[in-house]
Formats: structure tokens, C-alpha cells, sequence
């Protein structure tokens, strides 16, 4: 039970920074620069010149009709975590909006397209991604996607750009070609960041593989000093047709050049590959050996 309290109380505080940075990104950034973003913002936008309802009003029902939607197709578990954020959505959407219009000079939000679109798609972008590593959403256009990845398992950052870059589309109607472009370049920032916010904890490391004929005291070595554990592969050469174990190791970024040095030293002639891990869970990375 304790274990399952942490969680909930650390998924809790994920949707509550992401939902504040969602809302200070579109309250300070792109609704006051009518920038043509991905997601519900993008869509209250674009359709305002059309239908005339505040943008702040718009978002703040399609995003109560798209977690009615989420809740039927994606289930129980979802809506628990996403109906919290359909309510902080909104209420945070309102404090900021309200700050920016009234406790603050409506002009100081005011600013360089460009510089709108980066940093209201960057705080976009990073809200969306802490609420899904919670697996909830915000409760907008985000649902889209996650439906559609409940069904083909298409990478969620992938959908989330195809359908904000389908939304910067529709404004091209309302505000023009220059306008969608720079809309384009605010859904690539926030696809951008949502993968790199789904990562944050993550442990970064190196991939290596090794193909040594000396691969005994070459593991010898890593053991003992890098302690880090090793696994063999069999493979064959597809040249020569003899068998030629490779050995698997993963090390932390600052343990490569010991690494390195190590290898040069057992087997200067080493064929040797490294790879970038983004996520690394296990003995020496997410916990330590108990002794």
C-alpha cells in the first residue's frame, strides 16, 4: 500500500507541473500572439475569426467533450488520472489568462512571433509530456492521439505532431501560409520536448559491443574494474563462418573512456560498437546491489 501511495502522490505532481506549464505556455505566449500552435490552443485559434468565441472559452469545452470521448474508448484507469487534469487544465488556462490581462500590462506578452511560438510550443510540449508519463492526458487534443496508439502503437510523440500539424493546417484558412508555417515550427518544438520531458529520469548510458578474442580477460576486466556486469552473445562471422562471441556491456556516458582505455589495452585489434541508451532500468542504474 505504501508503495502504491508513492505513486499516486508522484503522479500527482507530474500532472500538476504539467499542467502549470501547459497553461503558462498558452496563457503568456500563444494566445496573446495568436500563434497557430498544435492542440486545443491551435484549434481555439484558428477557429476564432470563423466563430467568434474566445479562445479561453472554446478550449475549455472541447477539452470537457474530448475526456468524455477519452474516458468511453481508453477506459477506467485513464479517466481517473485525466479527469484532474480536466479540471487543472481549465482552472490553470483561467488564472494565467486572467494574470496576463488584468494584474500584468496586456503588452508584455506581446512579442516576436517567433520567440511566441518557441517558448509557448517548448512549455506546451513539457506539460504534455510530465502528464504522459503519468499514462493520463491533458484532457485536449492529445486524446486523439492516444486512442490512435491504443490501436496501432504508433510512438505517441509522432501522433501528437501529426495531428497538432493537421490543426496548424486549418488555421492556414483564417491567418495564411506565413502564419502555418511558423504554427509548424511550434508543433515541432513541443513534439520535441514532450519526448524529451517523457525521459526526464531517465538514465542516459552507452550501448558497447565487443568482438575480441580475448574477450575472457576483456570481461575480467570490466568486472572488476568498472564492475559492471557483461553478457555474451554468439554470433558467427559471416565471412570467415566462425563463431565469434561478442560481449554486451552498459556503461554510464562518463565511464566510456575508461571503457575505451580498457579495451585498447587488452585488444588494440578489438572491433568495438557504441550506441546511445536513452533509458537504462536495473542493477547499478535505477538500484544499487544490497550488501
Amino acid at each position: 500500500m505504501k508503495i502504491e501511495k508513492k505513486d499516486l502522490m508522484y503522479d500527482l505532481l507530474w500532472i500538476i507541473v504539467g499542467n502549470i506549464a501547459l497553461g503558462v505556455g498558452v496563457a503568456f505566449f500563444v494566445l496573446p500572439n495568436n500563434v497557430l500552435t498544435g492542440g486545443l490552443p491551435g484549434v481555439a485559434v484558428a477557429l476564432e475569426p470563423i466563430i467568434h468565441i474566445k479562445p479561453e472559452i472554446l478550449i475549455n469545452v472541447l477539452t470537457v467533450v474530448l475526456f468524455i470521448l477519452g474516458a468511453i474508448i481508453l477506459g477506467k484507469k485513464f479517466a481517473m488520472k485525466t479527469v484532474l487534469c480536466t479540471v487543472l487544465y481549465p482552472c490553470f488556462l483561467s488564472l494565467f489568462s486572467y494574470i496576463a490581462s488584468n494584474l500584468i500590462a496586456p503588452e508584455t506578452f506581446i512579442m516576436d512571433k517567433y520567440l511566441a511560438t518557441i517558448y509557448g510550443g517548448a512549455l506546451m510540449g513539457i506539460g504534455v509530456g510530465c502528464v504522459f508519463r503519468t499514462g493520463a492526458s491533458t484532457g485536449g487534443m492529445d486524446i486523439p492521439p492516444l486512442i490512435i496508439n491504443k490501436y496501432t502503437h504508433i510512438p505517441l510523440p509522432s501522433l501528437v505532431m501529426v495531428i497538432d500539424a493537421l490543426t496548424v493546417l486549418l488555421g492556414a484558412w483564417t491567418y495564411g501560409f506565413q502564419a502555418a508555417l511558423t504554427g509548424i515550427l511550434s508543433v515541432w518544438v513541443s513534439s520535441f520536448m514532450i519526448n524529451k520531458a517523457m525521459l526526464i529520469g531517465g538514465h542516459d548510458a552507452k550501448n558497447v559491443m565487443i568482438i575480441s578474442k580475448n574477450y575472457k580477460l576483456l570481461m575480467d576486466k570490466i568486472h572488476e574494474v568498472l564492475e559492471r556486469g557483461t553478457t555474451i552473445i554468439e554470433a558467427t562471422g559471416g565471412y570467415s563462418n566462425e563463431a565469434k562471441p561478442v560481449i554486451m556491456v552498459v556503461v554510464a556516458k562518463k565511464q566510456l573512456p575508461e571503457l575505451q582505455h580498457l579495451i585498447s589495452h587488452v585488444d588494440p585489434e578489438a572491433f568495438v560498437i557504441v550506441t546511445d541508451t536513452n533509458e537504462v532500468q536495473g542493477l547499478g542504474f535505477t538500484y544499487e546491489e544490497e550488501l
